[in-house]
């Protein structure tokens, strides 16, 4: 059985800011979505890819395990293409380091232990690339739900003090770059920082920060970190955060919001919306699977649209009555993401990508920060 850390670096961003979470949490069920048994299995392919190319593993052992694989129901003809992207990375910031570095190391899939500065802290490297003054850690995130950033990034500067405590001593390391490689979405984002920058970050709000976590101190704060704790639907600091934001316009003068704070609302409205479904769903999960009275409401059947029992045994019926396949049938292409599956990234682009078009977007609202250009609303045309 796999071991979990109460203060584990994929939480971290989350007890550094709310410590007195994984206490609280700690005894509630983990549950293991399809997203996070699919991105196992990518990490597993990508270290198999690794090792082979790295000649860590013979051809048949490679083949062998490669079948594997392929017989697994989450394996699609989309991941070796973007686990691919990942491992060329990898390949190359490895081939940079040896240019400079003759005897560069790479570790992959290592365990790494913290534990120096987080009780009981460790977690799992997924590639480690030492040379001489820098040292590298990349974290593969096959997911592509948010973009994530290495900037500053807790999960990646707790690697990073692992793999220094592990193998810090091999070269004289002054610096540590960190990745988090983002295949699907096209995202490889970098940082690097000094190992004094980051020991100094480490010694003090870390170090202080773990100890609280561990002893259940602090107090609850709301914020995104919210997203992936266990009880977001139930947290009253969660709830009074989201309500605080409406009752904080009811002392503001004129009875009409002005620009600016509708500019201020948008900002959480996202937030808002996430945290009244977490409530939805978990009452609804607490009514169905558990009996739970809620007052004023109840559950009840959900509609429903009507369906064949046998679409094949339908078809015989009315086929044997002289209706034509042609007048029961509805051809229809399969969609484009669903086509570009069954024949593939490569060979789709071969065949249809003359046949392909991308008519513009409905105008959407975003964060000043988002990377695509701003569209001028008053001379733009759009399908609505």
């Amino acid at each position: 059985m796999a071991k979990h850390a109460l203060l584990s670096a994929s939480s971290a961003y989350r007890w550094l800011n709310c410590t007195p979470s994984a206490r609280l949490t700690e005894h509630m069920e983990d549950t293991q979505s399809v997203y996070a048994t699919e991105g196992t299995l990518a990490h597993e392919l990508a270290e198999l890819e690794l090792k082979y190319q790295l000649k860590l593993i013979d051809k048949t052992t490679y083949s062998k395990q490669l079948q594997m694989f392929k017989s697994h129901a989450l394996y699609s003809e989309e991941m070796p293409e973007e686990v691919e992207k990942y491992v060329n990375f990898v390949f190359e910031q490895f081939m940079e380091a040896q240019s400079h570095t003759a005897d560069a190391l790479i570790f992959l899939e290592q365990e790494l232990d913290f534990s120096r500065w987080v009780p009981e802290g460790f977690g799992t490297g997924d590639c480690i690339i030492i040379a001489d003054g820098t040292m590298e850690v990349i974290d593969l995130k096959y997911g592509k739900g948010v973009e994530v950033s290495a900037e500053n990034n807790p999960q990646m500067m707790l690697y990073a003090l692992g793999a220094l405590e592990e193998y810090g001593f091999i070269y004289d390391i002054n610096s540590v770059r960190m990745t988090i490689a983002q295949p699907r979405l096209n995202n490889f984002s970098t940082w690097e920082t000094s190992v004094d920058n980051l020991l100094a970050w480490a010694e003090g709000e870390l170090k202080e920060k773990a100890q609280a976590a561990w002893e259940g101190a602090g107090e609850f704060v709301a914020g995104d970190w919210c997203m992936f704790c266990k009880i977001k639907a139930t947290c009253k600091a969660r709830a009074k955060a989201m309500l605080a934001i409406a009752d904080s316009y009811q002392q503001r003068g004129p009875h009409l919001l002005t620009i600016e704070e509708i500019a201020e609302i948008l900002h959480k409205a996202e937030e808002i919306q996430s945290w009244a479904k977490d409530i939805q769903e978990y009452a609804l999960e607490q009514a169905r699977d558990y009996g739970v009275k809620f007052p004023g409401w109840k559950l009840v059947e959900g509609r429903s649209n009507r369906k064949y029992t046998d679409e094949d045994e339908v078809a015989t019926v009315l086929i044997n009555e002289g209706f034509t396949e042609e007048e029961i049938y509805i051809k229809k292409l399969k969609s484009i993401t669903d086509m570009e599956k069954t024949l593939g990234k490569k060979r789709f682009n071969t065949l249809l990508k003359d046949f392909i078009i991308k008519p513009p977007g409905k105008p959407t609202l975003v964060v000043e920060s988002d990377k695509r250009p701003e569209i001028n609303s008053v001379e733009a045309e759009f399908d609505l």
